[in-house]
């Protein structure tokens, strides 16, 4: 199994060819989600390489990233595109806490 992948729309697909892995990850947007708010950045990318050290499962192949004024503080990392927007969100909910100025009010509120 390849240890190399590329994205073809939000499908992985291995990429045994070192030389057309790195024209891929220097020609194509790797970001799944970006969300930043005051000092705190949450990333969200196509990593290219697996990290699934064991060798056992599918490889893992996306991040997230927290950064709070430029220093990484956390992450996570997922095996699907799929996987990677929902944890995107989470982490999102997370560390940007709704203000009251920001809550929308729900059926409930009156």
């Amino acid at each position: 199994m390849s240890d190399k992948y590329i994205l073809v729309g939000h499908t992985i697909v291995p990429c045994p060819w070192l030389l057309r892995w790195a024209r891929w990850f220097e020609e194509n947007d790797r970001h799944v989600a970006e969300s930043i708010q005051g000092d705190v950045r949450v990333s969200t990318v196509f990593l290219g390489l697996d990290h699934n050290h064991s060798r056992h499962g599918p490889p893992v192949l996306f991040e997230t990233m927290v950064f709070v004024n430029g220093s990484s503080v956390d992450c996570d990392r997922y095996c699907t595109w799929d996987e990677a927007e929902a944890g995107h969100q989470r982490w999102v909910m997370r560390v940007f806490k709704p203000t009251p100025i920001l809550t929308l009010p729900t059926e409930g509120d009156a």
